[in-house]
């Protein structure tokens, strides 16, 4: 052979590398079509649900992307089909119509992007999909607005009959990733009795003071991984709930939460299991609950993980549901009639809170909570709103609101309970009224292992944030 200069190596990609790369390659050797060449006109004024519906049911290639030009597009429910990858980019907007002949007669269809059996399907881009939320709001209220409901359809009942955003039901292989969900009029992101389910790098921005505006919701859905999300709205953010069958292996990391209900929350629906579910490395600002489990139906919980999490919580106005705990796992029938569901196997690792309020443990005669544990816990209590203090927060059901001290845990019936390497500070001032570190009966609370644990009170001198002096005991 010749005696030429060898050639250089070719660079190998890594398997992460190529990972991330993959959907960049897929997208770039695949065909897309835009709804632009249907007729879709994009102005915000004029519907084009015709012409985007027309478009992804043109697509015949796997995956086939679907984008869409700069502009706003206004639309009725629109059928998200398998194989289609919903692209719109930043610039475009997909607006939700608000009158309710843009929805389908079924209220468990009303969605303004629905897809329903499909598989390899999601939406991408960068851009907006907005619900216009505020345009259903009777009465803006900084406490609660006060919302329409389409109760007159006999679709359904109550005050929560208005469309969601998003959704994916009896899906498998979903995929949401670089896009934003802004302003639901209900539920956001709702994914129901799906399989292998993906979100990333997705933004939800809904009005701080809607109720039912829900982040995110995991309903009977199995394989489910969320990261790097960004959530600002005004309920639950993070929602796993069962319904007709049980939920396992939902992880979710790496994301930003604030809400005037709970950040992250398991049910309040929840007639079959959960298990096996992971939160870590979560960040929750001034939202009315942190970690919360609300297990009322019958269903049982097991194996759950939060670690890495920080948290601060307050007090809002006592129509939302939570009274500032930073962690509260509750489980008590809703009815008088309904089962007693069990919650064991939990864990809570290096958690940090600051919170106008104490931790909540509390299960039921027949749905005892077991086998806890806590681990480098540091939480910080103080008063900042004005709000009252005092009241132990039951709902939906059970007891309801009760007056009951303040504590920086309580507790009721537990059987295996451990705490170790937890730190109670507690701030003078208005937290001097409650600054009791454990409160519990003997009778109903058992099987406690305190290895480490340090209540103190911290002064300050006026004026100063400066900490002066400790009294405590451990």
């Amino acid at each position: 052979m010749g005696g030429g200069a060898a050639a250089a190596p070719i660079p190998r990609l890594t398997a992460i590398t190529f990972l991330f790369l993959l959907p960049i390659v897929i997208q770039s050797h695949t065909p897309t079509i835009s709804v632009g060449d249907f007729g879709a006109i994009g102005d915000g004024k004029h519907y084009d649900t015709a012409a985007i519906q027309l478009a992804m049911d043109s697509c015949r290639t796997k995956p086939c992307y679907v984008t869409f030009p700069t502009g706003t597009y206004l639309t009725a429910t629109i059928f998200l089909k398998s194989n289609v990858i919903l692209d719109i980019p930043k610039g475009s907007t997909i607006l939700g119509g608000t009158k309710l002949e843009d929805y389908p007669k079924e209220f468990d269809r009303w969605y303004v992007i629905l897809a329903e059996n499909a598989r390899d399907v999601g939406i991408t881009g960068g851009g907006v999909v907005d619900g216009q939320g505020l345009e259903f709001v009777v009465k803006f209220d900084e406490r609660k607005n006060v919302m329409v409901s389409w109760n007159q359809t006999g679709a359904c009942s109550g005050d929560e009959c208005r469309p969601r955003l998003v959704g994916f039901l009896d899906s498998t292989n979903v995929r949401v990733w670089n896009v934003t969900f802004r302003q639901p009029a209900y539920w956001c992101l709702h994914i129901v009795r799906c399989e292998n389910t993906s979100i990333h790098d997705v933004s939800i921005y809904g009005d701080f003071n809607t109720p039912n505006n829900d982040g995110i919701d995991i309903e009977d859905s199995n394989n489910t991984v969320i990261t790097r999300c960004h959530i600002d709205t005004g309920d639950d953010a993070i929602c796993p709930k069962t319904y007709t069958s049980p939920l396992y292996n939902l992880t979710a990391t790496n994301s930003w939460i604030r809400t005037k209900s709970s950040a992250i929350k398991l049910g309040s629906a929840s007639w079959f299991e959960l298990n096996n579910l992971v939160f870590d490395n979560i960040t929750i600002v001034d939202s009315h609950r942190g970690l919360a489990l609300q297990i009322r139906d019958g269903g049982n919980v097991s194996d759950v993980t939060f670690s890495n999490i920080n948290i601060s919580t307050r007090y809002y106005d006592p129509s939302w549901w939570g009274r500032a705990e930073p962690i509260y796992v509750t489980t008590c029938p809703r009815h008088s009639d309904s089962s007693e569901g069990s919650i064991s196997n939990l864990n809570f690792v290096n958690i940090s809170a600051v919170s106008e309020n104490g931790i909540f443990l509390s299960g039921s005669k027949g749905g005892l909570l077991r086998n806890l544990r806590f681990i480098n816990i540091n939480l910080t209590y103080k008063r900042w709103t004005k709000y009252m203090g005092g009241l132990v927060d039951y709902r939906p059901g059970c007891q309801g609101l009760v007056n009951h001290s303040t504590a920086g845990i309580i507790m009721e019936h537990i059987d295996g309970l451990d705490l170790e390497n937890v730190n109670m500070r507690w701030f003078d001032g208005r937290t001097v009224q409650w600054d009791n570190p454990l409160d519990f009966r003997p009778s109903t609370v058992n099987n406690i292992s305190l290895l480490n644990f340090h209540s103190g009170v911290y002064k300050q001198r006026r004026g100063s944030s400066e900490q002066i002096s400790l009294v405590g005991s451990n």
